[in-house]
């Protein structure tokens, strides 16, 4: 009989090249970087080009490079810098997918746009199949805008304006758009809008971005995605003492977690990182089915708060069945929001833990719901009657920060200066959505901060507020 070891079997079955090679956990992480820098610039050139062109407007690849892609997590931005890419159009000249090298062995990381639903990143190591737009490259140019460039409000969309400006908020306004202002230091604000008694009180951008200008909202879209859920509500579709027995959950105890645990991320669930930066899902193209779903469970539901993206995809996961009759994109044309996409994953799940992009004048309808306690400008009720009182309530367990935390929305309760019934909407690089209920006012900035940087919101909102009176 002939014996072969295990070793010399492998060498046997393999190509000489890959007999004797092995790798160390290093040389993995490092690899892995270059895979997330690369998946991270393809889908934000993808996004910030082809929502911008869908809202009627062309931005340049140097501009998304010099304010999305500057500024990011560390481990990473040097990296991307060095990454090359190439924009490929389709045949009305908008952007359908954009490309990133990042290893010889492997397949470029890519994002594939769509006129009307944003783009999707692809998991790592799927080929592109589009070999016959392969040229042109349009990587130093600025991709086609639509050939007719219209607003992309109707009559029925457009936010009032004030007759009467305040000239002292707009300089609290300016202020807020000054890198050197009092807000804080190494601040980029692009877009700031203050809506008072439903009107534009005051409003203004950095140059190169304006009104019809849609950015990412990053975790302002867990605002979005409990106003979508309210909206399931109202319609009888969901109740938020709903659990979620999710494929194999329906066996552990997971199944007792409710869509209101959910909601205000005290679900229970494990967390690998502060704020649960999700990275497979947001920049290696992983699927919210499989990167969301599996963490155990560490805590009774309803006990602790511990910040997390997956929270919120598991609470629309809750709802998913009724996307075939009323998806992110009824939500947005029920509000008004026309120049705002929900962006999903390669498998069509919706990442509304953070992948929306949105206008400040959107952002501010959305604020503006609330003041109108669920009732859209049209007269429709959307979310139910005691939806704003719900989402501001700080019922379950609380953040060890500044600020509280209710269903899907921040709360600005305790802030020496504000009122105690503002509530907020926050994201990452400064994206804030404030609701005054009692003063009637909304109060949209938005911003592209690098990472160590913060827009002081606070003070803000406290400025805005006595300019007001």
């Amino acid at each position: 009989m002939i014996r072969t070891s295990l070793a010399a079997l492998a060498a046997l079955t393999l190509p000489a090249s890959l007999a004797a090679q092995s790798t160390t956990q290093e040389a993995l992480d490092a690899r892995y970087d270059r895979a997330l820098a690369a998946g991270y610039k393809a889908l934000f050139l993808c996004s910030a080009l082809a929502n911008a062109q869908r809202n009627g407007i062309a931005r340049r690849p140097a501009s998304v490079e010099a304010w999305e892609l500057t500024g990011t997590y560390p481990r990473i931005q040097s990296i991307m810098d060095s990454l090359e890419y190439r924009i490929l159009p389709d045949a009305a000249g908008r952007v359908a997918l954009v490309e990133v090298d990042w290893a010889d062995d492997m397949p470029p990381r890519f994002a594939e746009g769509s006129h009307d639903s944003g783009c999707r990143l692809a998991p790592i190591g799927l080929e592109p199949s589009m070999p016959e737009m392969r040229v042109p490259d349009v990587s130093s140019q600025a991709p086609a805008p639509p050939a007719a460039r219209q607003s992309i409000h109707g009559a029925e969309d457009e936010l009032p304006v004030l007759d009467r400006i305040q000239f002292e908020l707009g300089d609290v306004v300016e202020a807020a758009l000054d890198r050197a202002g009092p807000y804080g230091e190494g601040i980029r604000t692009t877009a700031a809008l203050i809506l008072k008694d439903g009107a534009i009180a005051s409003q203004g951008y950095t140059p190169g971005f304006g009104p019809d200008t849609p950015q990412r909202t990053w975790s302002v879209a867990k605002s979005i995605a409990a106003t979508l859920i309210g909206a399931a509500v109202e319609r009888g579709e969901a109740e938020v003492t709903d659990a979620l027995a999710f494929g194999d959950w329906r066996w552990d105890a997971r199944r007792e977690i409710t869509i209101d645990n959910f909601l205000r991320m005290a679900s229970g669930r494990y967390s690998d990182t502060p704020g649960n930066r999700t990275d497979p899902l947001y920049m290696g193209g992983a699927l919210v089915a499989e990167s969301a779903t599996g963490w155990p469970l560490l805590h009774p539901p309803g006990t602790v708060f511990r910040y997390a993206n997956n929270d919120t995809l598991m609470a629309v996961k809750a709802i998913e069945d009724s996307f075939d009759t009323y998806d992110p994109a009824d939500l947005f044309a029920d509000i008004g929001m026309t120049g705002t996409v929900a962006e999903t994953d390669w498998g069509a799940d919706y990442i509304l833990s953070s992948q929306v992009w949105a206008t400040a004048p959107d952002l501010a309808k959305l604020g503006q719901l609330y003041l109108d306690n669920g009732v859209t400008r049209g007269g429709k009720r959307l979310l139910p009657e005691n939806w704003r009182d719900y989402v501001s309530a700080p019922s379950g367990p609380q953040p060890d920060s500044d600020f509280g935390y209710g269903a899907g929305w921040w709360l600005l309760n305790a802030s020496e200066g504000i009122p105690p019934d503002t509530f907020a909407a926050m994201g990452n690089r400064g994206q804030f959505v404030v609701v005054v209920p009692s003063r009637d006012v909304v109060i949209v900035r938005r911003g592209e901060d690098p990472t160590g940087s913060r827009f002081d919101i606070v003070a803000f909102t406290r400025d805005v507020l006595a300019a007001i009176e």
